[in-house]
């Protein structure tokens, strides 16, 4: 099974979405081999940001939507054929700024669909702007005296609206990403991966969460809401990956 295209690919040599890629094949692959996915059956579809080529280096069934539109548009192949597979790929720009009340929807309706939201706290694409994830203080073209914003948590906004799986990776760790994606493609409802992703260009936060990551104990409660969002919300030095939740409930698609 050949996953790659002749594209070339032209992230910015060493861009952790890169990682990514390598990770969502090998995710592929596995679940092909294991006998859980038909690769015929997948779609994989990405929005607007550095995060979108990566359907050009994929050898999927593959939808590139609007900017910000991505999670309807995988909401609308969902539905078209509920058979299909559909991970969506998309940006903290792409879903968290023009996106985001699409995303809320997606997570409270249970779409089953899974999001893998690239998480590089910037505007990449152009160049560096704030996004509604980036620290407060980051400086850049749209922010040059510091952002006085303090950025979201994803995590806790999609377990306030339902979703019914939610975790995180970091992309550099590309076995765990591969992990965290298996398990969310598996899902069945809406699964939410927050995956960070640093900017090698704009914001490089390699060094810093390269030591400052720890996963979740094995025995953590992840059918425990009131765990997981406590879990998300903590201030402490190292950032948590794993899965924090993970439900089953009936899907928009079954009640539709």
């Amino acid at each position: 099974m050949e996953l790659s295209t002749k594209a070339k690919i032209t992230w910015c040599p060493g861009c952790p979405n890169a990682t990514i890629l390598v990770a969502y094949r090998n995710a592929i692959t596995e679940l092909v081999n294991e006998g859980k996915l038909n690769v015929e059956n997948l779609v994989s579809a990405a929005g607007i940001g550095c995060h979108g080529k990566i359907t050009d280096y994929l050898n999927t069934n593959t939808f590139e939507a609007l900017h910000g539109r991505v999670v309807s548009s995988a909401t609308g192949i969902k539905m078209a054929n509920p058979n299909l597979n559909v991970v969506t790929f998309t940006g903290d720009g792409d879903s968290l700024s023009e996106g985001f009340t699409h995303l809320l929807h997606a997570a409270e309706r249970n779409v089953g669909i899974s999001v893998f939201l690239h998480n590089n706290e910037t505007f990449a694409l152009t160049t560096g702007q704030a996004t509604f994830l980036s620290p407060k203080g980051f400086k850049g073209p749209s922010t040059p005296a510091g952002s006085v914003d303090e950025p979201m948590n994803p995590l806790h906004i999609m377990l306030a609206m339902g979703a019914t799986f939610v975790a995180r990776t970091y992309a550099l760790n590309i076995p765990g990403t591969k992990n965290i994606m298996k398990a969310a493609m598996q899902h069945k409802g809406f699964a939410f991966v927050e995956i960070i992703q640093p900017c090698i260009t704009y914001f490089d936060t390699r060094e810093h969460y390269n030591s400052s990551t720890e996963w979740l104990p094995e025995d953590f409660p992840r059918t425990d809401l009131s765990a997981a969002i406590n879990k998300v919300r903590e201030i402490k030095e190292k950032t948590t990956l794993g899965i924090f939740y993970q439900v089953q409930k009936p899907t928009f698609e079954e009640k539709i």
